[in-house]
């Protein structure tokens, strides 16, 4: 099958993605698994590659969505995972 991977939706970011998603790859298969490295290697990469979406979202008018969305049910904060809602019990 190859190593096809998925273009980003912003064409303009899909060489940035692929840098990504190459450098990924290789440092989860060679390094990670091998428990060689805990740290992601490939986090420019990905800082580039996030940066470029995150223009092309705000230039569709997709940005403000997202970031609307995220205030009111947020899936981090600050790169931890949100605490569940606590539930009540009647």
């Amino acid at each position: 099958m190859g190593n096809l991977m998925s273009t980003s939706f912003a064409p303009e970011c899909n060489d940035l993605k692929q840098k990504y998603d190459s450098c990924f790859n290789s440092w989860y298969s060679e390094k990670f698994l091998k428990g060689e490295g805990l740290h992601n290697e490939c986090e420019d990469f990905w800082v580039q590659y996030k940066e470029c979406i995150d223009v092309h979202l705000a230039k569709q008018g997709i940005k403000p969505l997202l970031d609307e969305a995220r205030k009111e049910l947020p899936f981090e904060n600050d790169g931890k995972p949100a605490e569940e809602p606590v539930q009540e019990r009647n």
